[in-house]
């Protein structure tokens, strides 16, 4: 795999144990969001801290940025120094989503904060599970630590930055593509996508559901999607900011460097119902 993107079980049992690697379980359930980290007490890979995407890795009191808001970065310092999280730590986080929900929004935030030492579990605990690896339910107290890391902005794509470039980015979709087409719409209040972008839904970078494809064939596929245009002008949205990672991810495991994310994404466009909105193909 391609260095700071994935890890396999394999590899990934190999680091188990070690005082210089941390462990972060991020599931989450969407419509449930109290089943997750109930799930954690239940059962998880030993060691592991858990990240809730709504507490650690969102600020649902943020207003127009959509329904997952990027927290601060002390609100995510604060987070990472109660997981004893330190520069010197490799990060290996997993979900039970393929990395959607919310390992590959975690992996984004510590790049956000220039920690490039962190992977993704690829397959997720169910790859661990169907390896017949072991689940814990001993809580995890790690020593706390003091962070203090600043976001670097210029990864991130607000709202006033996509309607100014909208021309000159190629803004890429994430969601499914009923959704994209405004034939459905479960989450948010109008249906439709952002005109001009395109759509690859995430489960696309998936080869069973839980594995990413090899590098090869996401490699293919993106390059036939984009094209032209350089990995540098692509700006990953989704819903709500999440499943937009999943994206970036594959594209970096793909050796496509230096897409960005549009943290507020469709829920954060929404805001102001006078923006417009497509529906049908891209």
């Amino acid at each position: 795999m391609k260095p700071g993107t994935l890890v396999s079980v394999d590899e990934f049992r190999s680091l188990l144990g070690r005082d210089d690697v941390l462990v972060i379980d991020c599931r989450f359930e969407l419509r449930d969001a109290q089943r997750s980290a109930q799930d954690y007490a239940a059962g998880h890979i030993a060691g592991a801290v858990y990240a809730d995407l709504d507490r650690d890795l969102s600020d649902l009191t943020k207003v127009g940025l959509g329904r997952h808001p990027l927290p601060d970065a002390s609100a995510f310092s604060a987070s990472l120094g109660r997981w004893g999280w330190t520069a010197r730590k490799r990060v290996i986080a997993y979900d039970n989503a393929g990395g959607v929900l919310a390992a590959s929004r975690l992996w984004w935030m510590l790049r956000l904060i220039g920690h490039d030492d962190v992977a993704v579990l690829d397959g997720g605990l169910a790859a661990w599970t169907d390896a017949g690896m072991p689940l814990e339910s001993a809580a995890m107290t790690p020593a706390p630590t003091s962070v203090a890391a600043q976001f670097d902005a210029d990864q991130i794509v607000y709202t006033e930055e996509l309607q100014q470039r909208r021309d000159s980015v190629f803004l890429l979709d994430a969601r499914a593509a009923p959704r994209f087409r405004g034939e459905v719409e479960p989450l948010d209040a109008v249906a439709g996508h952002v005109p001009g972008a395109a759509n690859r839904p995430f489960s696309e970078n998936l080869a069973d559901g839980t594995r990413f494809k090899a590098p090869a064939l996401l490699l293919a596929e993106f390059s036939a999607l984009l094209g032209d245009a350089a990995p540098e002008r692509v700006v990953h949205m989704c819903g709500s900011g999440v499943t937009a990672c999943h994206n970036l991810l594959a594209m970096e495991v793909a050796g496509l460097h230096g897409s960005r994310v549009y943290a507020p994404s469709w829920s954060g466009w929404l805001h102001d119902r006078e923006r417009p909105v497509a529906t049908g193909d891209a």
